[in-house]
């Protein structure tokens, strides 16, 4: 079983991944040290770490879709999160592979973000690991950001949660969509 975790960033991935990991004791993968194990090793790496998310996401992506084969051949369970997993990529899985992979892709509505950013979104934002949050960013570049990504999985097919209004309370839903989702790939 391999559970993958996608959203913008400061949306709670490397939270869920950390509470997924306390919870199934799986190990987990965040495609942030992946990105700056590879930019650090070797500058001449095909992005830097300022590129786009789309940028660097073609560039991790075969390492990435490599890494979950494996997991799955070899009957090994990992969560992987990251901004880096884009919709589209979910489409070049044979189903032997995507029928034991979790999906979670996630946002937040552009209510939640206006009513939410300063004292929850900006706040939280370090709760497991301490990251540079560009100073400038605005309410409406994070709504833009936001609408950008839930239209992506729309177009792609994928499932989509978007936090409305109670995180802690709608957080809920995707633990159990991903412990249903276990139980179905365990029965399989």
């Amino acid at each position: 079983m391999v559970i993958l975790i996608s959203a913008v960033s400061a949306t709670g991935k490397t939270l869920m991944a950390q509470k997924l990991l306390e919870k199934y004791h799986i190990s987990y993968l965040s495609i942030d040290h992946l990105k700056m194990g590879l930019y650090r090793g070797d500058k001449n790496c095909g992005f830097t770490p300022l590129d786009s998310t789309e940028v660097i996401g073609d560039k991790l992506w075969p390492i990435l879709k490599g890494i979950i084969m494996t997991n799955i051949e070899n009957e090994q369970h990992i969560i992987i999160e990251g901004c880096y997993i884009l919709p589209h990529y979910m489409k070049g899985f044979d189903i032997k592979y995507s029928e034991k992979i979790i999906l979670v892709f996630l946002g937040f509505s552009t209510n939640y973000i206006r009513e939410n950013f300063e004292t929850k979104i900006v706040k939280h934002r370090n709760t497991v690991e301490l990251r540079n949050w560009p100073e400038d960013r605005t309410v409406k570049e994070l709504i833009r950001e936001h609408n950008e990504f839930k239209t992506k999985c729309l177009q792609a097919g994928v499932r989509y949660f978007e936090i409305e209004n109670d995180y802690d309370k709608e957080i809920l839903n995707v633990y159990d969509y991903i412990e249903a989702e276990k139980w179905r790939i365990e029965s399989l």
